[in-house]
């Protein structure tokens, strides 16, 4: 291992991201004007705070035990509960926040299990509070996609989820690396992490939708202001991207598996080049997006991610821990720090629960994980 490894804050040492699965810095380009003040000069904006570079984490409780294969998870509005993906069943579970009583939606038609595909990442529309649309990204068989279906609370249990209606198809599939994390932006675009299934050369072309981070409109057409003309491609250059969350200011952070030497934090910039296949990693040349932080896949394999109390925290599946990366700005400002060491095992979803609270899920029955009894877990954290 290079000696300025072991002396450099900002990046981890940590190894080969099939567990689960560039030069120039990423620019502050997405960060909006500041507004002025009479005490702020028009060219000038104020210096962004970091947080202590050391931060904590306390687990405040269980929420619920003996999920099947949790992946996606998405918090349904005034704390009224937690939707869960399963990967291998296809189900989509609520699971109440308070008693963790978890009732079973339905399953989602069409969904095809095999290695790392299934039923992925779920988001809400961001008209959820009218039109009760789930968002689901799975694997169907012949590709990945993603649909959207109504949640009807009226009917009965197990038959709540309506018929999907596919709002975009032809995203690779494979074995491994199908990516899957789906979000809605603050501009109320639908964001999708994908992965290159393996074709490393799908990464770098442009005209293929693997490893790359889409940006789609909620009907799934490609979203206005994207960098390549009537493209719904909004980076390239990723290997399997599992992890998307914004911070206070609305800029884009992405996590990414390496293959066997640098898993990746990345700021996102539209129309970047992450790398993949030609750089893991940081690079010395100009043509590609540099991570904030990486690690060895050992100690990361990273899944999902969120911002809460000034860093993104990033929940490690072959690594079995949680990272917290301070930030200041589109930096790493200080050395990340991990918690809960092999405490519970893979831990692959984590999601703001306002303020400084998390839910994190834990991803032991996933195949490549050690089950115990009760496994898999939501748990809720208080974080800083």
């Amino acid at each position: 291992m290079p000696a300025v490894l072991a002396t450099t804050a900002l990046l981890l040492t940590a190894g080969c991201s099939s567990g689960d699965g560039g030069g120039g810095s990423a620019s502050d380009d997405q960060k909006p004007p500041a507004s002025t003040t009479a005490n702020s000069s028009p060219s000038r904006q104020p210096a962004e705070q970091a947080p202590p570079a050391k931060g904590s984490v306390k687990v405040l409780r269980t929420v619920t035990t003996d999920l099947d294969t949790p992946w996606g998870v998405a918090p349904l509005p005034d704390d009224s509960g937690l939707l869960v993906a399963s990967r291998d069943s296809g189900a989509i579970t609520k699971v109440d926040v308070k008693t963790g009583k978890q009732t079973e939606l339905g399953k989602v038609s069409g969904v095809a299990h095999a290695g790392e595909g299934g039923l992925l990442g779920i988001a809400l529309s961001p008209d959820y509070a009218s039109d009760h649309m789930i968002y689901a990204y799975f694997s169907s068989g012949s590709d990945n996609r993603i649909a959207r279906m109504l949640y009807d609370t009226r009917k009965p249990a197990g038959e709540q989820l309506g018929a999907p209606d596919t709002i975009f198809k032809g995203i690779p599939m494979g074995y491994i690396h199908n990516g899957g994390r789906i979000a809605f932006g603050p501009d109320k675009m639908l964001y999708a992490g994908t992965g290159e299934s393996g074709q490393r050369g799908l990464a770098q072309d442009r005209k293929s939708l693997g490893g790359k981070i889409l940006r789609l409109t909620p009907e799934g057409e490609p979203a206005p202001g994207n960098p390549f003309p009537n493209s719904p491609v909004y980076t390239y250059g990723h290997r399997n991207v599992q992890g998307l969350a914004w911070d206070d200011k609305q800029r884009l952070f992405a996590s990414e598996f390496g293959q066997d030497t640098w898993d990746e934090l990345n700021v996102i910039k539209p129309g970047g080049n992450y790398g993949w296949p030609d750089a893991e990693g940081k690079s010395s040349g100009s043509k590609f997006q540099n991570p904030i932080a990486q690690w060895h896949t050992d100690d990361a394999s990273p899944s999902g991610i969120a911002y809460a109390e000034g860093s993104i925290w990033m929940a490690g599946l072959k690594g079995e821990r949680l990272w917290r990366i301070p930030l200041k700005g589109t930096k790493a400002s200080a050395a990340p720090q991990a918690f809960l060491s092999g405490t519970y095992g893979r831990l692959r979803t984590v999601v703001s629960a306002g303020g400084d609270k998390l839910w994190l899920t834990t991803s032991n029955t996933d195949g490549r994980g050690n089950p115990k009894s009760g496994d898999d877990r939501i748990l809720e954290l208080q974080v800083k």
